[in-house]
């Protein structure tokens, strides 16, 4: 099975940025062992911080992955455009947050792209794109 992680603006500062929150353990570092772990799948990554390139890569895997972990990071709270594209493709989307959004400020707690994602994880740390992972395999095996 092939499947994508999609980050989104910052996260390519995992291990770095507000470890308190997001842990000191880098996205490189985290998608080795998501690779081993899952050795017989394909594990594709992209991060952006732009919008327009987050939306362009959900066209362009969307109809061509069995599945698609997506932490859009700010982008959550304000992007209709990204939950549009969601809607618009046929491949599965898992949403996944590091932190749990609904206990950190208030313009965090609403997400304009769960509704079009077949499931969220928060608050799980790394583990949650793992969680993402698993999911989806077990959908595509039903």
């Amino acid at each position: 099975m092939k499947i994508l992680v999609l980050n989104g603006p910052n996260l390519n500062l995992l291990g770095l940025r507000e470890t308190e929150i997001y842990g000191d353990v880098s996205m490189d570092e985290y998608l080795g062992y998501l690779r081993e772990h899952f050795s017989g799948h394909e594990i594709l990554y992209v991060q952006s911080n732009h919008e327009g390139d987050l939306i362009d890569t959900l066209h362009q895997h969307g109809f061509t992955v069995e599945g698609i972990v997506i932490n859009p990071g700010a982008y959550t709270h304000t992007s209709i455009a990204i939950r549009d594209a969601i809607a618009s493709i046929s491949t599965p989307v898992v949403e996944v947050h590091i932190s749990d959004i609904y206990s950190r400020e208030e313009f965090r707690h609403y997400s304009y792209i769960k509704d079009v994602c077949v499931h969220q994880i928060i608050g799980q740390g790394l583990e949650g794109y793992k969680q993402g992972i698993q999911l989806l395999l077990e959908r595509n095996s039903a």
